[in-house]
């Protein structure tokens, strides 16, 4: 499934600007981090990251949530769910979530990104430019996720309507060392939240109370 991804334009260089990381960290008063949120559809990773949104704009903290229909509906318009427009939808993301965290944002990422290997592309792209990578495994079983099903989904997957449908007839590969793993079946959204902010500030990237 690896492709590389052409590049069409030439004679392009990155511009460094005078204004460093650290800088724009001391303005905000908080480090930037990418907060990968991933899991089957229904397992609560947009409920999360929107209640973890909530907490840190609480506390101060600058954070922006990427979503994946929200990005669908712009500057992946023109992807489907192949494999090859998954891949290129999380590569994207990944370069969109690099850049906000790079200006000192807390970026939370939700994306079911079901393929392993893309997920540690996001990863590496983060590592070489020096910025830390949180990846968030919001666990929940089959039966749970499609007993929620709050979009219809799985009914139509079930159903045949939908074709390459996450969990139904393509897989979803678990992540084997994520940072965070987030039992939802176990866990309440309270639980969940709290433990990601001390991690945050147990990792020194917002301040701890």
């Amino acid at each position: 499934m690896t492709t590389t991804v052409e590049r069409k334009a030439t004679n392009v260089h990155w511009h460094k600007g005078d204004v460093t990381r650290e800088k724009r960290a001391e303005i905000l008063g908080h480090k930037g981090v990418t907060l990968w949120f991933t899991g089957l559809s229904g397992s609560g990773k947009s409920t999360v990251a929107v209640a973890l949104e909530r907490a840190l704009t609480a506390r101060g903290v600058l954070s922006y949530r990427l979503d994946g229909d929200n990005i669908r509906l712009g500057i992946n318009a023109n992807l489907g769910f192949s494999a090859a427009d998954r891949q290129e939808n999380i590569r994207r993301v990944g370069e969109i979530s690099r850049l906000f965290a790079d200006t000192g944002i807390v970026v939370l990422s939700s994306f079911i990104s079901p393929y392993r290997e893309d997920r540690e592309k996001v990863r590496k792209m983060h590592e070489v430019g020096g910025l830390p990578f949180i990846e968030v495994f919001v666990d929940c079983p089959l039966d749970e996720a499609e007993s929620r099903d709050p979009k219809g989904l799985y009914k139509k997957a079930r159903a045949g309507e939908i074709k390459g449908f996450t969990g139904i007839d393509d897989p979803y590969e678990v992540p084997t060392s994520p940072e965070l793993h987030l039992h939802t079946a176990e866990m309440t959204l309270e639980q969940e939240v709290a433990l990601i902010f001390s991690t945050l500030q147990e990792r020194g990237i917002i301040p701890k109370d």
